[in-house]
Formats: C-alpha cells, structure tokens, sequence
C-alpha cells in the first residue's frame, strides 16, 4: 500500500508477518535527479515483494535511489543490499554500523542473558527465534556513515539527521525544518510504546532514551512520521507520556522486586505485559527474550538513580531495592 503524504513524499507500507510491530513505514522521497527511501523492511520474501511493488508503482528507478537507514535493526535494514544498486548511497549511523563488523558476534548477548537468569537450555532457541539472527542483510552493505548533524538533500527535501541513542545506541531521526515534518524512526510512536532494552551494564539505554526524548522535545514539528503504525502531530504530547510510561515501569520493577533478591529473568516475569498470554511460561521465546531485555534497561535505569543494587559476586546477577 502507498500513501501520498505530500508532494513528492510517499510512504510504502512493508508487512511484518508475526511481528507485533505489524508493519513498517518505508518513507520514499522522489527528487529530480536521485530519489531517498527511508527504512526498507525484513530480509524475507514478503516484504521484498511490497517493496518491489512500491518501488515499480512510484517508478522509482534504483540506480537513481539512495536510502537512509534510521537504525541497525532488521525491520529497518534487511532489505538494503536487495534494492540498493552499485550507485546508491546508503546513509547509516556511524555507531550502528559497528554491530555489522566481521568480528562481531551474538555469543556476548547469550552470555549476559544467561547470567541475568535466562534459562541456559533456552538460549539457542530464543537466537534462532531473534528477527535480527533471522532477517538482516546478508553481508555487511558499504554505508555512507552520518552523524549528529549531518545533512542529507533530496529533491525539495533538506533532511538534518538529529543522533537520539536509547532504542539503540545509535539511532538517528531526520528533520525537515522548513517543512516542520520529523522522521521519528522508532523513537518516539504514537500507537505503540518503543522497545528499550540493555544487553550490557557499561549501557544505561533507558536513562539515554529520556535524554533523547528531551533532546527533540520542543522541535517546532507539524507533522511526526513514525517508523511504525500511525502518523500523529503532537511530538510534545507523546513524548510526556512516553517518559511518564517509563516512570511507571520503573515502580513497577520496585513492586516487583519488593524486599526479594531477584534476577532479571525472574522481574521480567512479575512484570505486566501487553501480549496476549495468561501465564509467563506461555510466552514465546522471542518476546521472553526481549522482556528481559525491556526488564534489564530498567534495572540499570533505577541502579543509575541509586534506587536498586547489584550483585554480581554470584553466577546468576541478582538485584535488590534500596529501601529508605
């Protein structure tokens, strides 16, 4: 499906079979001379054919197409090396584009679940359930790297990449200042809460992801295009109640945790959650997986305030309230 937004501003939208995510939002800029696609999809057929067929019903031509990747993520990437041509540009944060290095590896996220609890015997299967094991490029593509502050052109479009680190490291919105539109990425999206998580405690992605949130907040925008879902107007408004919802969460972890010594594969559990399973073992293991990813930012989040603390003096991280 295509969506004229404005002139010369599309929006593909890119199916994400069983994903909760549902779609993706891949924004096409045509310009006179070279044309932008925003974000491409997963690596697989289904959202290769929507592509195609975005791409031949706007009659974009490829080698005159350069693309724009808000962040490292598969939903976002996948597709790039499948549609970029010898002659595309394709722009890319210069900290996300490390996770595509040779010497990079999934074995350091298997060992920092495993001692935050997550069950050993079930470490294999939530890789092999994990989109970004399943559906990212297939090499690493040659990037055009970007940074806070870069600017990129196309047709009557002048795009400043604005860096936001928190859903990762380096996630990068675009903002059109003369047209007041903002390219949100998965930063900030009005029907669905961003995912946060931390695989590593030298990282506090959530207390990054406010500063973030606070970074963009009073940008002059009329119009948010978000990388998923709908598109919305109050920046302001959504990102109150986004940091409000992390507020909430973070209690929650206290209410969790109580005067109990637990892990985080174990808060994670006591946790609420909106998916539509009765009991925590009838998760499946990919959102087991990103749960305690979720449940891990907020751990370190609350530790960075001195509410909680840490042991690691034991196999298994356990963590604990700071009671007054």
């Amino acid at each position: 499906m295509i969506d004229e937004i404005m002139k010369g501003l599309y929006r593909i939208v890119v199916p994400l079979p069983k994903s909760p995510l549902k779609e993706l939002n891949s924004y096409v800029i045509k310009g006179a001379e070279r044309n932008l696609i925003i974000d491409t999809g997963f690596n697989r057929s289904v959202c290769y054919e929507a592509m195609q067929k975005g791409v031949a019903e706007l009659g974009l031509d490829l080698n005159k197409t350069d693309f724009m990747l808000t962040h490292m993520h598969a939903d976002h990437t996948g597709l790039v090396l499948r549609l970029a041509s010898e002659t595309s540009k394709i722009f890319f944060s210069r900290i996300d584009s490390l996770v595509f290095d040779d010497d990079k590896s999934w074995q350091p996220l298997i060992d920092f679940a495993e001692i935050n609890g997550f069950p050993a015997d079930e470490l294999q299967k939530a890789l092999a359930s994990h989109p970004g094991f399943k559906y990212s490029p297939e090499k690493k593509p040659v990037f055009t790297l970007i940074d806070d502050g870069t600017v990129i052109e196309c047709g009557d479009y002048r795009l400043q990449c604005v860096a936001t680190p928190g859903h990762t490291q380096g996630h990068i919105c675009l903002y059109e200042k003369d047209k007041k539109l903002f390219f949100s990425g998965d930063h900030v999206l009005f029907d669905i809460t961003p995912h946060i998580e931390s695989w590593a405690y030298t990282t506090n992605s959530l207390a990054d992801y406010m500063a973030s949130l606070d970074k963009v907040s009073d940008l002059p925008v009329v119009l948010v295009l978000p990388g998923h879902r709908n598109f919305f107007n109050d920046l302001k408004g959504r990102i109150d109640a986004l940091k409000l919802h992390h507020r909430e969460r973070a209690d929650e972890v206290l209410e969790v945790l109580g005067n109990a010594s637990l892990n985080a594969y174990e808060i994670a559990a006591g946790m609420t959650w909106d998916i539509d399973c009765e009991r925590w073992e009838d998760f499946p293991i990919a959102q087991k997986w990103f749960a305690t990813g979720e449940a891990i930012a907020h751990l370190r989040y609350l530790e960075g305030e001195g509410r909680i603390t840490r042991n690691a003096s034991q196999k298994i991280v356990t963590f604990q309230a700071i009671r007054s």
